[in-house]
């Protein structure tokens, strides 16, 4: 007899990273740099990768910091959701037109 598997709980992966793109429909792409340690040397070196995640209201802009889960896939590349808003960011090239203007 087979158990029944819908009882089992999993756990998903969840990261934090810097959101770097948000040019896509309810897509945003973020940063996720991590520090590894080099088996032979001993010496740390940082590690990035760049996640698509699902941002459903297109609520989340460059520069925010934020909690990703993993989740079924949405679309071909896109296997993670935004959990929630650590920390606002601001958009660097709005501050960069901003400083043109009042020149």
């Amino acid at each position: 007899m087979r158990k029944n598997m819908t009882n089992q709980i999993t756990k998903k992966r969840r990261l934090t990273g810097e959101i770097v793109s948000d040019k896509m429909n309810k897509t945003r792409v973020v940063l996720i740099t991590r520090l590894k340690k080099h088996p032979r040397y001993q010496k740390f070196y940082k590690i990035s990768q760049r996640f698509k995640v699902h941002d459903e209201k297109n609520e989340f802009k460059i520069g925010d910091l934020v909690a990703i889960e993993e989740t079924r896939p949405l679309s071909r590349e896109k296997r993670w959701r935004i959990v929630e808003l650590i920390k606002s960011g601001v958009k660097k090239q709005s501050e960069e037109l901003e400083q043109d203007t009042d020149k």
